[in-house]
């Protein structure tokens, strides 16, 4: 009895351990939200590591269900091992997806006007500007902050403007 409660707090550690992995560079990088130097160091370790190390969580969450599964006399018993292993396995997915690429979609479609009809950026408003060939441009920041790239035609070239 005493071994089957340590595997099941092992699994349920091991499944803490792994949603941790993945949910904390999510929350701490979020647009709009202000970053400090150590999230942004926590989150690059955490997201660098993360693909890795949920795989090798959830092989040993595997092998601590088998144990437990194994040693039960009952096995509806063991239905509860579905939450955790569902959650490491939710873990392993979203350690190899690219989540910042969800919050920082580029600009598509995007609609450019001449600034003597632009009403919405005002005179003070930050803008990334470019001149190509004579052709300029000008993005604001505020708009840019959300999706971060923007793909153009300055001066017959072809550019990526991001921020």
């Amino acid at each position: 009895m005493r071994n089957k409660l340590l595997n099941w707090l092992l699994v349920i550690i091991v499944a803490v351990i792994a949603f941790a992995m993945v949910a904390i560079p999510a929350y701490l990088i979020q647009p709009f939200a202000p970053q400090t130097e150590n999230a942004l160091t926590i989150s690059y370790y955490l997201r660098s590591w993360s693909p890795i190390l949920t795989v090798v969580f959830a092989i040993a969450a595997l092998f601590l269900c088998f144990k437990i599964w194994r040693n039960s006399k009952r096995w509806f018993t063991n239905i509860p091992l579905i939450l955790p292993l569902f959650v490491i396995g939710f873990s392993v997915w979203f350690a190899q997806q690219n989540h910042f690429l969800w919050m920082f979609n580029p600009l598509k479609n995007s609609a450019y006007t001449k600034i003597s009809e632009v009403d919405f950026v005002k005179d003070d408003e930050m803008v990334l500007a470019v001149n190509i060939n004579g052709e300029s441009v000008a993005y604001p920041v505020l708009q840019m902050a959300y999706h971060h790239v923007v793909q153009d035609v300055v001066g017959g070239q072809p550019i990526t403007a991001t921020y």
